[in-house]
Formats: C-alpha cells, sequence, structure tokens
C-alpha cells in the first residue's frame, strides 16, 4: 500500500480526491439539512483516511475485509459528527475507524483469549473509545487503569492480546547475507533449564530494591514507557531517571548474584 496506485475492493488510491476542511465543513452543513449526496461526497473524499490507516495491518490477507469494515467506521464517525464540538473530522474518525477494525480482528481470532481478559479489554477499548470521543485525544493505559479500578499492567495484557500473532520464521533481518528469523531470537530451552531459577531470584531482588528504583525497572521493562513519561511521572530529571535505571539494574544483577 506504499506505492501510488493501490487497488482494493475496486477501488484506486491514485482516483480518490482528497477533501480540504472547509469543503467538509460545508458538506457537514449540507448534510445537517438532509442533503444525502453531501454524504456519499464524505465517505468518497475520506477514504485515503481508511486506507492510511490500514496500513499498519497491512501484512494480513484479508486487506479487503478490513477496509470494508473501515469503511463502515468511517460511516459511524460522518453519522455521529458535530462541527460544533470545533475537532477536525479526521482527528474524531480516526479512532472510531481503528476501533471497528480491532473489534472485528477480536471477533474473528482464532486463537483463544481467556474470557477474563477479553472482558477488561473489552471495557478498555470502549472506555478509550468514550475518551477519545470526548476529548479529541487518546487517553494513556495509565489514565484508562485508574478509571477502570486495575493495575495499568491488566491494561497492557488487555490491548496486547489484539495483536496478531506472528510466525516464528517470520524475517527480521537481511544484510543481504543470511537471514535472521524471529525464532533465532527465543530462547532454547534445552540450554536453560534453571531459568525458573533465574525468574525466582529477579522476583526476590526486585522486593528488595528502593521503591522508586522498582517503579522504574517495571515501567520500563514491563510497562514499556520510556524514560520521558516515567520523568513526569515521579516528577525528575530524565537524566536522573536514566541513572536511577542504571542504579537499579546494577543492584538486581548484585541481588541474583
Amino acid at each position: 500500500m506504499s506505492r501510488g496506485k493501490v487497488d482494493i475492493t475496486g477501488v484506486s488510491t491514485s482516483e480518490l480526491e482528497v477533501l480540504s476542511n472547509e469543503k467538509m465543513n460545508e458538506l457537514f452543513i449540507r448534510l445537517s439539512y438532509g442533503d444525502k449526496s453531501a454524504k456519499e461526497e464524505l465517505v468518497n473524499g475520506n477514504l485515503k483516511l481508511v486506507l492510511s490507516l490500514l496500513k499498519k495491518f497491512n501484512n494480513r490477507d484479508n486487506m479487503d475485509d478490513l477496509f470494508q469494515i473501515g469503511c463502515i467506521g468511517l460511516i459511524k464517525a460522518i453519522d455521529n459528527f458535530d462541527l460544533s464540538h470545533n475537532v477536525r473530522f479526521s482527528t474524531y474518525a480516526v479512532p472510531m475507524i481503528l476501533g471497528e477494525v480491532k473489534r472485528y480482528l477480536r471477533d474473528n481470532n482464532c486463537i483463544r483469549i481467556a474470557r477474563s481478559i477479553k472482558h477488561t479489554e473489552y471495557k478498555v477499548i470502549r472506555l478509550k473509545d468514550e475518551l477519545t470521543t470526548r476529548s479529541g485525544k487518546e487517553p494513556s493505559n495509565e489514565e484508562v487503569a485508574k478509571i477502570l479500578g486495575i493495575d495499568e499492567i491488566d491494561v497492557v495484557i488487555a490491548l496486547d492480546s489484539l495483536k496478531e500473532p506472528v510466525s516464528m520464521f517470520e524475517p527480521i533481518y537481511n544484510d543481504g547475507g543470511d537471514t535472521i528469523y524471529i525464532s533465532d531470537q527465543l530462547e532454547d530451552k534445552k540450554e536453560n533449564i534453571n531459568s525458573w531459577d533465574i525468574n525466582i531470584y529477579l522476583k526476590d531482588a526486585l522486593e528488595k530494591l528502593k521503591e522508586k528504583e522498582k517503579k522504574i525497572l517495571i515501567d520500563r521493562f514491563l510497562l514499556g514507557k520510556t524514560q520521558i513519561e516515567i520523568s513526569e511521572e515521579i516528577g525528575v530529571s530524565q537524566a536522573q531517571v536514566s541513572r536511577l535505571e542504571k542504579d537499579a539494574i546494577s543492584n538486581v544483577k548484585k541481588l541474583i548474584k
């Protein structure tokens, strides 16, 4: 989908128009007066938005289906958009389009997800959609966790359950020589029989760390936060977070020796 012309479900992106903000507002005003042709123009004028959002899913075989689902999200966004909100239509439409696509992928996933995780996932996605629609900005996992009264890691696990499984033989690097596959990066259990020992020692070591060091390690390596995000949360500079992170790693290494 990265080239100039893409054919998907009979639609060629090279022939699609992109509406200006002024034209978009004009069409929404016409639509509010019952002009059905305005809705058709709005749909056709935003198909490129749908296609651009589908780029993150472009390794799938069912792109035609995803495009149709994305268009359903687009139509819902058009039907519910209100000019008085003073928000750009694309800002409003993006989470609705992605929400429809992710729901479709979730409901058609061949891998069984635990019911408790699916229940949390449903609440997280619904809340994210509501907050994004209301403010025009997607909330952080931490904000969602606080509102739902659950741990942030539960939000991360729920959202990760939406991700598509990746083949062990998926290539991840090729410099013109031998290709490196995901399977090459996996741990060999036969060569690491006592890995469960390390997990126990690591857990004990984390419990012995200072609370700030423990939080930084969990945020960085379990929740995937950046040093800047952590520095803003705990009220210190990024340099201090970096130093604390190095100290924490050093202390963990000493404790598990």
